[in-house]
């Protein structure tokens, strides 16, 4: 009889009348391990440096670590940490382009990073100043939320587009002031109270600021309208321009759809003689006149601008003329438009006599302004003498057939002007024509002139081989 083999469980023993049972067989009997993490697997345990870098990116805001890891593993905290964090963690630390460009997508949904020099670090800021200051209600919204974020921003923001200021909350709302402002009128209520926030600060702790556009109005105003919601008052005038004297960098100033009125820009305009950078200045669609227009003239000759809109307001002839009498000096203005104002044939004279003698400016925009044929006649001299205008525009006046044909014959001499708008002006088709087939030769002078130009210096060297 075969003696059996320590261990061999299907051997029977002589001594027992059945086979012994192996207790492995009946799994309920097994012993087991049971992991805390049912996904875990001995085949994807991470790297220590991952697990490293998972830690950095979960304790980023209590202890912000990039600069002292290797460039690869810089890339991927960058790539995971959240863009909640808070600014004071984040606005001098990171500068990376990449986080900043997922803090503009995930929070607005139009980026055009173009429109702030290709820079997303910029773009964060500028549009997240803005939103703050757009909806920033005096009285009410803590000061601090725009004091905190100075020392954040400041070094990045160059550009302000602030289209809307909301005024004060009133508490004690009468019924009486409803009815003023149904009938277009808010004497009632006092101006004192209906203040915006005050730039001042602002504007003298952004040392970079070369930009600023703003609207003083309320806009999805709904139901709750108010004429008293678009005031641009008095104390807000003097506060913006204090806020100039601490902008030294300004170029460019837009001022729109805020019922400046004349004594509100004889204000402004005080406060931007002399200034050393602006080259912009934008008051277009408010209720500027003729006082208003002397002042702006005034700045011509005192600044170095460059462009001049004072489109839709209601300058007449002599605000024109006083604005004439300073382009006629001028050196440095390029662009002048006086669209939508109602400055006539003697205003139109006015500015077509400063033509005459200006050599810097390069497009003049006078539609809508009540001109006839005197004027068209003046332009007539203009187009033939004038040698720097490129860009006319006359449309929506009553030029005449006399004064299409005036202005047909100056372009017959005139080898510069290569637009010249003259829709809605009854100058007649054949003359129309004409003028447009003179414009088209001027294009392609243009033209052949640009691929002409001089090669650069690099381009010049002779080849040494």
């Amino acid at each position: 009889m075969q003696e059996p083999v320590p261990g061999d469980t299907n051997v029977v023993s002589p001594l027992l009348k059945g086979p012994v049972v192996n207790p492995a067989a009946n799994p309920r009997r097994m012993r087991r391990i049971i992991a805390e993490d049912p996904e875990w697997s001995l085949a994807v345990v991470p790297h220590l440096s991952e697990l490293c870098l998972q830690h950095i990116v979960s304790n980023f805001e209590k202890n912000p670590v990039v600069d002292r890891l290797l460039p690869e593993h810089q890339r991927k905290v960058l790539d995971r940490i959240s863009t909640a964090l808070p600014l004071t963690v984040t606005a001098n630390l990171i500068s990376d382009e990449g986080y900043w460009k997922r803090c503009c997508t995930e929070r607005w949904p139009v980026c055009d990073v173009s429109h702030y020099g290709g820079s997303w670090k910029r773009m964060f800021f500028e549009r997240h100043l803005e939103n703050i200051l757009k909806y920033f209600i005096p009285n009410t919204t803590d000061p601090n939320q725009v004091l905190e974020v100075i020392p954040l921003c400041k070094e990045y923001v160059r550009k302000l587009e602030i289209d809307q200021f909301l005024p004060p909350v009133k508490l004690d709302q009468k019924k009486e002031e409803d009815d003023m402002s149904d009938s277009g009128s808010d004497v009632g209520v006092d101006e004192f109270c209906m203040h915006h926030y005050d730039l001042g600060v602002l504007t003298a702790a952004l040392s970079h600021l070369e930009e600023l556009h703003l609207t003083y109005g309320v806009k999805d105003c709904g139901m709750n309208f108010e004429w008293s919601l678009f005031d641009f008052t008095f104390q807000d005038c003097y506060s913006l321009a204090n806020a100039f004297k601490k902008c030294h960098a300004l170029k460019v100033f837009k001022l729109c759809r805020s019922k400046v009125d004349d004594e509100k820009a004889r204000i402004l305009i005080r406060n931007l003689l002399d200034h050393p950078c602006l080259v912009e200045l934008d008051l277009s669609h408010n209720l500027i006149g003729d006082r208003g227009a002397r002042a702006v003239g005034k700045l011509i000759n005192h600044s170095k601008l460059e462009i001049l809109n004072l489109c839709n307001n209601r300058i007449r002839a002599q605000g024109a003329q006083a604005i004439a009498h300073a382009l006629a000096n001028n050196s440095t203005l390029t662009l002048l438009n006086l669209r939508l104002n109602c400055i006539e044939d003697e205003g139109g004279q006015a500015i077509g006599h400063a033509l005459l003698t200006n050599a810097t400016l390069t497009s003049i925009h006078l539609e809508g302004n009540e001109l006839s044929e005197p004027t068209a006649t003046l332009f007539s001299q203009v187009l033939a003498q004038n040698t720097a205008l490129t860009s006319i525009n006359l449309a929506c006046n009553h030029i005449g057939l006399d004064g299409g044909k005036q202005l047909l014959e100056g372009m017959s001499d005139n080898k510069t002007v290569t637009e010249f708008d003259l829709r809605l002006a009854e100058v007649g088709q054949e003359s129309e024509y004409l003028i447009n087939q003179a414009l088209k030769a001027n294009q392609e002078i243009a033209r052949l002139k640009t691929l002409h130009q001089p090669n650069s210096p690099e381009e010049k060297l002779p080849d040494l081989d």
